[in-house]
């Protein structure tokens, strides 16, 4: 591999894009992990969100070492007698498949923690620190599946240009965005999933965002493609407004 291609000023601008790109598409999974940690004891948490974002990147370089492999997942239809989804001329591929049971699967999460939250705690008592720790691990696993999929997807619709603008082998540049957007939300994940936690209308906020993206992964999934920058514009303002909110409870010496 010819790393030389990082120090010219194409290959740094392509680095930058797709950095940011990876850190914008792993905000989801930040925030999931955030939520889906809370649950655990404090000595777990940290480590929970470590190995959660650190399955993440394997996963990833994983998927960018078997790049022909995931684009045949995203055009070629998984059955030949049974083409379509119900309602749609959308064939049934790998990727469409993946898309539709992790949009489920961050629906029904998120929908519970929401339930959790209102009802005032966990049901079904207390598990084992040792069961609860390999459940949430398994968990982070499957979501970190479903959002590398997006991630590598979008980050491999760039190559024709690095290829172009570069000359060079573009897999470099996606893999050294994707180690180094991992490094940045590894260093942020915990004060992300502090200030989520301790405030619960921020957490309610977060969670009515996974349930959006997890409707948004099963519209792509049936060929309906969102821009998810609507979806992000609509969290951001309502975190404004919700900071407006507690500054306002601030000044007046109310709690949240």
């Amino acid at each position: 591999m010819d790393f030389s291609i990082l120090l010219t000023g194409v290959g740094i601008f392509y680095l930058t894009v797709l950095t940011l790109l990876e850190i914008v598409l792993g905000i989801d999974n930040i925030i999931f992990i955030s939520i889906i940690t809370d649950k655990l004891v404090k000595e777990d948490q940290r480590k929970a969100r470590i190995l959660g974002l650190s399955l993440a990147l394997i996963i990833r370089i994983l998927l960018l070492s078997i790049v022909s492999w995931i684009m045949k997942l995203d055009t070629e239809p998984l059955f030949d007698n049974f083409k379509y989804f119900p309602y749609t001329t959308e064939m049934i591929t790998g990727h469409s498949l993946v898309l539709l049971i992790g949009g489920l699967f961050l629906i029904y999460k998120s929908v519970s923690e929401m339930h959790s939250s209102v009802k005032g705690g966990e049901e079904g008592g207390k598990k084992t620190k040792k069961v609860r720790l390999s459940a949430v691990v398994l968990q982070i696993v499957m979501i970190d599946f479903i959002f590398s999929f997006d991630s590598v997807i979008s980050a491999i619709g760039m190559t024709n240009d690095i290829r172009h603008e570069t000359h060079g082998d573009p897999l470099i540049i996606i893999f050294a965005a994707v180690i180094i957007s991992m490094i940045i939300m590894l260093l942020f994940a915990k004060p992300i999933s502090d200030f989520i936690n301790s405030r619960p209308t921020i957490k309610m906020i977060s969670l009515g965002f996974l349930v959006t993206i997890g409707v948004l992964l099963i519209a792509e999934s049936f060929g309906q493609h969102i821009p998810k920058g609507y979806i992000y514009f609509a969290m951001v303002y309502a975190l404004f407004v919700e900071f407006l909110n507690i500054r306002m409870r601030k000044n007046k010496g109310e709690s949240e």
